[in-house]
């Protein structure tokens, strides 16, 4: 064979299902615009534990900050998603970057002049929790309208890979190295070019427009109201959602705080480590969720798909209740990856169990519902995990953190009829019968 035969051989061979997104020049640079975004979300988690024990702060006031943040998201993400169906989701995104680069931009320029005070964290942690709260309804509705149908799942799993590696793996990492130079302001300052960046990008790529033709008559607010209550509707009727998303405010209660709030403290007074070693557990934890989305999605749906999502979300928790009476970082840090693995293992099982049994008319309000529901409980759990820690201590917290979820998931999957719903509608292609006739499509 010719050296030009091989060429073209290589050039023949189709490229692998998981970079076909990549083919699109929009796609491309929506995936720029979001790595540059998570990498500043990354830096800023470490940061802001950092700035607010730098500023003489404890549990208490890094959990009244990171409160404000969850609040934000919470007020924010419901509306979000009836405005993703009626605004270009471009603007939204826009919007969101330049939000969070002058809000975050501010508080680093208070910072490095020495001029920052806890109460301007919580305010701008505040404005960065209702940016966030838009993201998601509006990346998840414009990406249909960016790429084919074939190219979707690719492109969340995508998405599955960059978020722990990029926001919970390569920020953290660059937030301790930063810290450790200098300070926690000038990592704010970082986080805000990054997010400054991603609205340049943003705003190079072509606005589409809204994907849908019925807004609804009569006035906009009343026709937005609808849209959120028929949401709502679909998810109240639809057992197998419903005690999902039941299941994950509660476990977001019993884990979320400790996470955000006291395993900086875990780091620092068990272990002696500083910003760094703190990221060097959170980066386990992200590196972890990348391999777990890549092992999922490599195999087969699991024909007990709901059992084993809830499982991977419950049982997965266990490894934490080690954390309180660990005092090597390494040891920390194996534990989060375990969580990470199991933890991103389920969001894949999830991304796609929405994506089969969710009617497309419906996906949009319905990704907002899973945020909504999810987050629902984080500002409670941010609000109690300090107080609770300095009462009852660490250990104990990280205790119930580890053990509750695992109970909660057996309660869920055995309790409610799950077993038999993911029986009745099993998302693994059917076999191909004998004859070569089309299998009879089955209810999903």
């Amino acid at each position: 064979m010719t050296e030009t035969e091989k060429k073209a051989g290589r050039s023949a061979r189709p490229m692998p299902r998981a970079l076909t997104p990549f083919r699109s020049g929009q796609y491309r640079m929506l995936a720029a615009a979001l790595t540059l975004s998570l990498f500043g979300a990354g830096i800023w988690v470490v940061a802001l534990v950092w700035q607010v024990i730098e500023l003489g702060g404890g549990p208490s006031d890094l959990s009244v900050v990171a409160t404000a943040m969850a609040v934000g998201m919470l007020a924010t993400v419901l509306l979000a998603g009836a405005l993703a169906d009626r605004v270009p989701q471009k603007r939204l995104m826009l919007a969101v970057e330049i939000t969070k680069a002058v809000a975050i931009g501010g508080a680093g320029a208070l910072a490095v002049t020495g001029n920052l005070e806890i109460w301007h964290l919580a305010v701008v942690s505040l404005f960065y929790g209702v940016a966030e709260g838009i993201v998601y309804p509006a990346y998840s509705a414009w990406l249909p309208a960016l790429l084919p149908a074939e190219d979707l799942l690719p492109a969340n799993g995508v998405e599955g890979v960059l978020r722990p590696v990029v926001m919970q793996a390569a920020g953290p990492a660059a937030a301790g190295g930063i810290i450790a130079v200098a300070a926690p302001g000038p990592a704010l300052i970082v986080i805000a070019a990054a997010q400054a960046l991603a609205a340049v990008v943003l705003a190079l790529m072509r606005e589409t427009p809204v994907r849908r033709e019925d807004m609804g008559a009569g006035n906009p607010v009343v026709a937005v109201a609808r849209d959120i209550a028929e949401g709502f509707r679909y998810m109240v009727r639809t057992r197998w959602l419903l005690v999902t998303l039941l299941f994950a405010s509660l476990l977001v209660l019993a884990v979320m705080g400790p996470i955000e709030v006291l395993l900086p403290f875990a780091v620092r007074d068990q272990t002696g480590g500083g910003a760094g070693a703190f990221a060097l557990v959170l980066a386990a934890f992200g590196i972890g969720g990348a391999v777990g989305s890549v092992v999922v999605a490599s195999l087969p749906l699991a024909r007990r798909y709901l059992t084993v999502m809830n499982l991977c979300w419950g049982a997965g928790c266990l490894p934490l209740a080690a954390i309180g009476f660990l005092d090597e970082v390494w040891v920390m840090a194996a534990v989060t990856f375990a969580v990470g693995f199991t933890f991103q293992a389920g969001t894949v099982i999830w991304g796609t169990l929405l994506q089969r049994r969710v009617p497309p008319a419906l996906l949009g309000r319905v990704s907002s519902l899973d945020f909504f529901v999810s987050l629902a409980l984080m500002p409670i759990s941010m609000a109690l995990a300090g107080p609770v820690g300095e009462e009852v201590g660490i250990p104990v917290a990280f205790l119930v953190a580890g053990v509750v979820p695992a109970v909660l998931a057996i309660a869920a999957v055995v309790g409610f009829g799950l077993l038999r719903d993911e029986i009745e509608h099993p998302l693994a292609p059917r076999p191909e019968p004998a004859d070569g006739a089309s299998p009879a499509a089955h209810p999903a």
